[in-house]
């Protein structure tokens, strides 16, 4: 059996518009154009999709899913549309990104790098601030995807679905001589070392200061920060501890000329792509995502919500 989405269209707007008079001014066709078509749709299911309640038309049980189905075959089609009138001159596709303020500016571009380097032209605009704000623009259409290390409090009006990127344990750094001399006995060690924080309103921050307690280690606080990538400029005097993700220790040990001081597996970030569809139909999104999964986190499962 071979599916006429042109009959699925016509049933499709028949329920959008709540009627075949409706639908039929809507597609400026005459109404029994618009019932023949849905009748063929009926023969070719073999099922019935309407019944009769007085002169109202109702959805049958098979109609309902029908109709689910139909609904996302062209939501996909008309976001596709939408999608290709965003691509700039040049045919390069357009990937508006929104970065929550907390997420490491060397983690947003390992999860970046996979849309600039495939195979497909993508122009990506980039802007960073809070996770509300930025959901908003989400909602609006104005952003494809929010990156951010929670997810979307439950309690925003917008609906959106957070994809779970991965997660990573935490490692601690410091300049070559300081790291020597805590290295030994990290992470005791670390009590009252000189250490550079997230502010308190963080999710890391809480996440480290739970650790602490548990691990009986106070450090001296000789800095707090807002912005992660100011934190690890000034992590690179070498004089105070910083963290930073154990996904990217890499590329924090060559960027800031640091070295490790220990890692703990018991802080762990989590990083989520946001977007107003359950599933990811953008492609650069796919590749971030996918990427993330496979080579910035490692593989694991990835949960929906």
């Amino acid at each position: 059996m071979s599916l006429n989405y042109h009959h699925l269209l016509y049933f499709w707007t028949v329920v959008r518009e709540g009627g075949i008079s409706r639908a039929a001014e809507k597609l400026r066709l005459s109404q029994p154009a618009v019932s023949a078509q849905v009748k063929l749709l009926e023969e070719a299911l073999g099922e019935r999709l309407f019944q009769r309640q007085g002169r109202t038309l109702v959805l049958t049980d098979v109609g309902r899913l029908v109709d689910r189905y139909a609904t996302e075959i062209f939501t996909t089609g008309n976001e596709m549309l939408e999608t290709l009138k965003g691509r700039p001159s040049g045919g390069a596709l357009r990937l508006a990104v929104g970065v929550a303020n907390a997420v490491p500016k060397l983690v947003v571009y390992r999860l970046l790098r996979p849309a600039i380097e495939g195979a497909d032209s993508v122009q990506i605009a980039c802007s960073e601030g809070d996770p509300e704000q930025l959901l908003s623009q989400l909602a609006t259409h104005a952003l494809d995807v929010v990156i951010s290390d929670t997810p979307a409090p439950p309690h925003v009006r917008v609906k959106v679905f957070n994809h779970l990127l991965g997660e990573s344990g935490t490692t601690f750094f410091a300049g070559s001589g300081l790291a020597r001399r805590l290295k030994p006995r990290f992470p005791h060690s670390l009590h009252g070392a000189p250490m550079l924080l997230p502010t308190i309103n963080t999710s890391l921050r809480r996440a480290l200061e739970q650790w602490f307690e548990a691990e009986g280690v106070r450090p001296r606080i000789a800095g707090e920060f807002a912005d992660p990538a100011l934190l690890e400029t000034f992590g690179e005097s070498g004089r105070a501890v910083f963290a930073a993700p154990t996904a990217i220790e890499g590329e924090v040990r060559r960027s800031h000329r640091v070295a490790v001081v220990g890692r703990t597996a018991a802080v762990r970030e989590r990083y989520y792509a946001i977007s107003v569809e359950r599933r990811l139909k953008h492609a650069a999104v796919a590749a971030i995502t996918s990427a993330a999964r496979t080579e910035v986190f490692g593989e694991r499962r990835a949960p929906t919500y």
